[in-house]
């Protein structure tokens, strides 16, 4: 094995901390996964190891710098995948990623894939008229659909955006619950309402509310209805029953993109009820203009530790 040295160097160290999210810590990661050891002082990296490793370690560095010089903030998150990348050879790194951005309204920052599935994700979207975005929490599924519905809603390439998911635990009865419908369903919508609020600022999320530029509803509330030159998102599908989540997808109409996702690891139908995002996934896998894409554990923008959680949850159980 050919043990080697390399040396980078750059122009101060406030540049190289930004590199690595200003953790040193993070430089251990390196070692973790190509077995490349790290020194850095002032304004140089030493990488130290086999030269095949060094190799990748060198290439995921200049990723990051060129992220850093595009402007992109590095996160721990970004650090990590750029040598995720680099280890398995190649492909999508952090300084593409933030090539693509998705725009909310003026004052609030784009938003950017993080991992080389979700730039893979946010291209389906803009090539397909269904998508299904498949995998654990905190993988950013519904989070850049909503990012893509606002840029295309942005470009006045749809009129509208729709909403939506199923409220299992009120077993869609929301007639039963007080107040009006807004307070009825708040609790089961909270999250498209909270990724919504992160992207708009707070005058525009109410004047769009206001005049049904966005909708949010249960999803017992989309029967009978067409949705043309709309941006739907169905969120929490595994929730929904055959027959439910083939309602919404025939109302699909003229200029519309549909947006399903959803995790079959976290199903909460009673007890023997069919997922319909499981029969969807059988039926519709040849069907032209539908994609699945699908997420793991590696894909999560969350906390790290979630990461780890999700792995240790599937090991356990097979």
């Amino acid at each position: 094995m050919d043990m080697i040295e390399e040396r980078l160097e750059f122009e101060t160290p406030q540049f190289v901390h930004a590199l690595f999210a200003n953790e040193t810590r993070q430089l251990s990661y390196i070692d973790e996964k190509l077995g490349v050891k790290v020194v850095t002082r002032e304004g140089w990296i030493l990488l130290r190891g086999d030269a095949l490793n060094v190799e990748k370690a060198k290439r995921a560095i200049l990723d990051l710098e060129e992220a850093r010089r595009s402007g992109s903030e590095i996160t721990g998150k970004d650090f990590r995948t750029a040598i995720d990348v680099a280890a398995a050879g190649g492909g999508t790194g952090v300084a593409q990623m933030g090539k693509i951005k998705l725009l909310g309204t003026s004052g609030r920052k784009p938003v950017v894939p993080r991992t080389p599935q979700q730039v893979k994700y946010v291209q389906s979207m803009a090539a397909n008229d269904v998508v299904f975005g498949l995998g654990p929490a905190g993988t950013g599924k519904t989070y850049l659909a909503m990012a893509m519905a606002l840029s295309l809603l942005k470009a006045k390439k749809i009129h509208r955006i729709v909403l939506t998911r199923p409220a299992v635990e009120a077993g869609e009865a929301l007639g039963f619950l007080p107040g009006d419908l807004q307070e009825k369903v708040a609790p089961y919508l909270r999250p498209l309402y909270d990724a919504m609020h992160d992207m708009l600022d707070p005058e525009t999320g109410k004047r769009y509310m206001e005049d049904g530029t966005i909708e949010i509803a249960p999803l017992a509330y989309m029967r009978g209805r067409t949705l043309a030159n709309s941006f739907v998102i169905l969120d929490e599908a595994q929730n929904t029953t055959p027959e439910q989540l083939f309602m919404l997808l025939t109302r699909i109409g003229e200029g519309s993109h549909c947006v399903v996702t959803g995790d079959t690891s976290q199903i909460d139908l009673k007890k023997g009820q069919q997922s319909g995002l499981i029969e969807a996934q059988a039926a519709l896998k040849a069907v032209e203009s539908v994609e699945f894409i699908r997420f793991s554990g590696a894909d999560v923008v969350r906390h790290p530790v979630v990461a780890r959680i999700i792995e240790a949850y599937d090991a356990y159980r097979g």
